[in-house]
């Protein structure tokens, strides 16, 4: 490989490296601050949308609510004593965000309005380009765009035809009322048990179109006291002491359960969902509509207080037949049965292959990932991808998405990602990417894991590739930290 004014020799340590961040939602505010932190000024955050947030500014749909306690769902760096409840709506974690770009002087620092659509790699360095014709120049790219940012919308015949108003719920038309309509859900995830909880007692008629029974699990949902919020100001290191706890409740109680279809976790977990399904729902024809013929946890496992009591309102119907079409009154299902709606709306879930695209990304030798990723999108540690130098991805395929706050993975992943870019700093190479060799063992053992994990014991999830195999970290989180703390630099291309 040649060098040039811009690119120094190996061996010569670097201090005029340049990072272009794409996204500023959890992931890329994290590493805009990291960097900071490491002393790096030299980046640039690129954000499609206009505002910082990234799933939080998408979502705004009633009853949003994070399945993760909010003392955890907080970077470690960044506690927040403000929490109104353990599991903080929406707008709190958005507010939140916004808060700590604002604190630690990142806000500034985002370009909205930016859509990357190219992102090539030359002669050492990556080339981006966007859609409104402007262009830059940097040696890493850190990849956060998130996961659940492509919306998913059904096949529907005729939906043309419908005289209603249909949206995504990660596209919420706030102009619609819905006060006193008659309103279809369609969907029953975990943003549909949220939606239908918090509409129910607002609409004439809720009609909730169940494609897949799920199994929930019960929680409560208290408010913190202004004592405790008080405490929490005053003595940090309660909050800190809190958000161990909770991390480590959530590790040996769920986390590390998922990757063993067998463990006496998942056993307890199954047995409470059931044991709510049985006290919470009495029409014995509505409690079968609603039971699952797979286990807890093989889908991702809802939470909700109330969800069961919702479905049971005077004004509430579960249809578990499937929508064939649509007419202008509404929807018709597969038994004939027609449904007159003012408002459909699709909790339908999102594109989890995409990652990055639609964005073009070339890599060395003009290596497209979009080829690379033709049967299904894999990652080594979910961070690397052979042949694309100097490119990491934060939340990227095959991490703890299923099973953990992504918060957590992202700094575990960062910390981790400064160590390969310090290979460069010090001048000990001036690229680096996964071996291809690596990238394939890796990939092989994960796909050998996965055959013992719940999401492998008999059931259609979005944890699922094209070919039926978990594509969630596989392991337990105990083994993700301990990957994370030392990269294995044998298992990368060093240039």
């Amino acid at each position: 490989m040649t060098t040039d004014a811009h690119t120094p020799p190996a061996g010569a340590p670097r201090s005029d490296l340049r990072f272009l961040i794409i996204g500023a939602g959890m992931a890329g505010i994290l590493s805009a601050i990291k960097l900071l932190e490491a002393g790096v000024d030299n980046f640039a955050i690129y954000e499609k949308a206009d505002r910082l947030g990234g799933t939080w500014r998408e979502n705004t749909y009633p009853g949003i609510a994070c399945d993760v306690p909010s003392h955890l769902y907080s970077y470690s760096f960044a506690p927040n004593p403000e929490w109104s409840h353990r599991f903080a709506p929406g707008a709190e974690i958005q507010a939140y965000f916004e808060d700590v770009a604002r604190r630690y002087g990142v806000d500034a620092r985002i370009q909205y309005g930016k859509e990357i659509s190219r992102c090539a790699f030359d002669d050492g360095r990556w080339n981006i380009e966007m859609t409104d014709g402007s262009t830059d120049v940097g040696h890493f790219v850190i990849a956060a765009t998130g996961v659940l940012h492509h919306p998913s919308y059904p096949d529907l015949d005729g939906l043309d035809s419908f005289l209603g108003t249909t949206f995504h719920s990660a596209r919420w038309n706030h102009e619609t009322p819905l006060a006193g309509k008659r309103v279809g859900v369609m969907g029953t995830g975990s943003t549909a048990i949220q939606i239908i909880s918090a509409l129910v007692d607002q609409v004439a008629a809720l009609t909730v179109f169940q494609r897949t029974p799920q199994w929930v699990m019960p929680i409560d949902n208290p408010a913190y006291s202004e004592q405790e919020k008080t405490d929490f100001r005053s003595e940090p290191e309660v909050m800190r002491q809190l958000r161990s706890e909770m991390s480590q409740l959530l590790t040996d109680g769920f986390a590390n359960a998922l990757v063993d279809a067998n463990s006496p976790q998942l056993q307890a977990i199954h047995d409470a969902c059931v044991a709510n399904l049985e006290t919470s729902v009495q029409d014995p024809t509505l409690r079968e509509k609603l039971r699952p013929n797979y286990r807890a946890a093989c889908k991702r496992l809802i939470m909700s207080a109330d969800f069961y009591q919702a479905v049971q309102r005077p004004n509430a119907m579960l249809v578990s037949e499937g929508i064939t079409g649509m007419e202008p009154s509404g929807a018709r299902t597969s038994d004939g049965a027609l449904h007159e709606l003012d408002v459909l709306i699709f909790a339908t879930g999102f594109r989890v292959d995409r990652f990055m695209r639609p964005m073009q990304v070339i890599g060395r030798g003009d290596t497209a990932l979009e080829e690379v990723w033709s049967q299904g999108p894999s990652a080594y540690m979910a961070i690397s991808i052979p042949e694309f130098p100097n490119f990491f991805m934060l939340n990227g395929p095959n991490g703890p998405v299923g099973n953990f706050s992504l918060i957590d993975v992202a700094e575990l992943q960062f910390s981790y990602i400064m160590q390969l870019v310090e290979q460069v700093r010090s001048g000990a190479c001036r690229e680096l990417s996964v071996s291809r060799a690596a990238a394939e063992r890796f990939d092989a053992d994960r796909v050998e894991a996965a055959q013992t994990t719940i999401w492998k014991s008999g059931c259609k999830s979005w944890y699922l590739d094209a070919n039926g195999v978990p594509t969630a970290w596989p392991w337990t989180f105990d083994r993700f930290e301990e990957a994370m703390a030392t990269p294995r630099l044998p298992d990368f291309d060093m240039r």
